[in-house]
């Protein structure tokens, strides 16, 4: 039952329920709604892999160093890829994201992990130390928990298409028929997207979509906003 058990602790830390604050945000959809560069399923389904790959080549590194990191219990590490992930973001509500995220998880985590280095991951966050980011803090759940990296980088993934896709359902005419298909189709990449990347250090993080930075940017300063980014 041990695989089933771990299992069981993927889907629970990759639920878009997870109260962590997922839902308050978009990930930039609701800019791309407004600016027209999103409008029907197809466009929503460019948007959406954009996203993932942009997750994948940044925070899915982070991510990945951080488990290993945690797995070899070596903090030092694991604060340089979470400095790594938050200063790679180059606008200001994507960095709000990822720590409103990344510090609920933690609080959350280290009410379920008892001790270890969520623990002291916790207390650098609160002493300013780190500036404590999603991905550093699920990988350190997931290793808590004993889940390999391979299948951390994928819930990962899953949870940044469901977030969009969920916020797509309230921001445009879209059907759950297509947002599921479009998360269906993003799920089967997983494994290939992991194989490109699960070798990269810190040095190799890179993000380049000026569209969404430029559409980031562009909602902040939003007269009408239903998300927080």
């Amino acid at each position: 039952m041990g695989d089933v058990t771990k299992l069981l602790q993927l889907i629970q830390f990759s639920d878009s329920a997870l109260p962590v604050g997922a839902f308050t945000f978009s990930n930039g959809l609701e800019s791309a709604i407004q600016k027209g560069v999103v409008h029907n399923a197809a466009s929503l389904r460019e948007f959406v892999f954009t996203a993932t790959r942009q997750s994948a080549t940044l925070d899915g590194i982070a991510l990945l160093t951080a488990h290993r990191a945690a797995m070899a219990a070596d903090m030092g590490m694991i604060i340089a890829a979470d400095h790594a992930s938050y200063q790679r973001k180059l606008n200001e509500e994507t960095r709000t994201m990822s720590v409103r995220m990344g510090r609920k998880l933690g609080e959350l985590g280290q009410h379920l992990v008892a001790g270890g280095m969520l623990a002291d991951w916790n207390t650098m966050i609160r002493n300013a130390t780190t500036p404590g980011t999603f991905p550093i803090g699920f990988a350190l759940v997931t290793s808590g928990f004993g889940i390999d990296a391979r299948q951390a980088f994928a819930a990962h993934q899953y949870g940044v298409a469901s977030m969009i896709l969920g916020a797509a359902l309230r921001l445009m005419r879209v059907t759950f028929l297509d947002t599921q298909a479009i998360l269906l189709e993003v799920n089967a990449t997983a494994g290939e997207t992991y194989e490109q990347i699960h070798t990269d250090t810190l040095d190799d993080m890179r993000s380049f979509a000026p569209v969404a930075d430029i559409l980031a940017a562009v909602h902040l300063k939003a007269h009408l906003r239903m998300f927080m980014n």
